[in-house]
């Protein structure tokens, strides 16, 4: 049965000025040409460095249309439904069977209708309260598709939010490499070690073949320059908004012949984009959610309708929070 095109859900909307509130969200967004499938949500997650920005009204004018989410409702600066970290069990489907448990990149809303294309089972391995991950796990996934390491390669990472962990994470499995994370937080210390990987709070030696800065600051990227090693690759994972950023490209950057590019999961890399699509990217990140060990990531849960109050103390910059997740009990 059609919903009503004025059918509305609870939603959380940025107002873009610090500030948030639950109102309600458009629920049908189906396209009419296919088959849809309705969704109760159980679970998302805020994307702090992403959703920080947008909740402080700081996405630049000249990004307002790249930086959409897919099922954005709403305009920047705000007010914004904006989110793309949703796990939820499928109510009602046309031409299949309701139950199961799908990832979506949609906003932080209660009930919603989408194509059918537009979800991603969740493999029977992975719970749906740590599902949340996998848009983080893509990021990353990408990230290391650009920097295509090598065997043996010395890798530091600068900045050791959720995705830093995760490239981490996943540059450690590579034989033979020498994977160290870099953060001044002595919290991560415990999270890192639980991953499996070497922890320190600043590094000096600038031997390392490949370098992934993820730390959002500006002063992250600078000490990511100074860690690469001659002919290193840089790969920029941290996106600032609107806030300017004073590399330092002096120095040994040209006498080291440094290699620095940006890696954004919007599209597919391009050594993998003549064979993968972003479905199977997010069908890949969430078959490797399946280790228990990734849930030291996930430092925080609230309800959803304390959401408002969460982001804006989030998007303060005070919390140390890794993933912090919402339920909608």
């Amino acid at each position: 049965m059609a919903l009503p095109s004025t059918a509305t859900s609870p939603a959380f909307w940025s107002l873009g000025n610090g500030l948030g509130e639950i109102r309600g969200g458009q629920v049908d967004h189906s396209d009419g040409d296919g088959p849809w499938v309705e969704v109760e949500t159980v679970y998302s997650a805020i994307s702090r460095g992403t959703e920080a920005l947008v909740f402080n009204g700081r996405v630049p004018e000249s990004e307002y249309q790249r930086m959409r989410a897919p099922f954005q409702q709403g305009d920047f600066p705000g007010p914004v439904r904006f989110g793309y970290m949703n796990v939820g069990r499928v109510v009602r489907a046309e031409d299949s069977q309701p139950g199961p448990y799908v990832f979506c990149l949609f906003p932080h809303q209660r009930r919603y209708r989408v194509p059918a294309s537009a979800v991603t089972p969740l493999p029977t391995a992975v719970p749906p309260e740590r599902a949340v991950l996998a848009a983080n796990m893509e990021t990353a996934i990408n990230g290391l598709w650009d920097a295509a390491p090598l065997v043996g390669d010395r890798i530091a990472v600068v900045g050791c939010g959720v995705v830093g962990c995760l490239v981490a994470w996943l540059a450690s499995r590579i034989p033979g490499v020498r994977v160290t994370a870099v953060d001044p937080s002595p919290r991560r210390q415990s999270v890192l070690a639980a991953l499996g990987v070497n922890w320190v709070p600043e590094f000096e030696q600038d031997d390392h073949d490949l370098v992934f800065h993820t730390s959002g600051h500006p002063e992250g990227l600078n000490t990511a320059l100074t860690l690469a090693g001659n002919e290193a690759r840089l790969i920029e994972m941290s996106w600032y908004g609107e806030q300017p950023v004073p590399a330092m490209l002096g120095g040994a950057f040209h006498s080291r012949r440094l290699t620095l590019r940006s890696s954004q999961v919007g599209q597919i890399s391009p050594r993998q984009a003549p064979r993968w699509s972003h479905g199977e990217r997010l069908s890949l990140a969430l078959s490797m959610l399946a280790d228990p060990a990734l849930d030291v990531l996930i430092t925080g849960d609230s309800a959803f309708e304390d959401l408002p109050a969460v982001m804006q103390e989030l998007a303060g910059g005070v919390s140390d929070t890794l993933c912090h997740r919402i339920h909608y009990s």
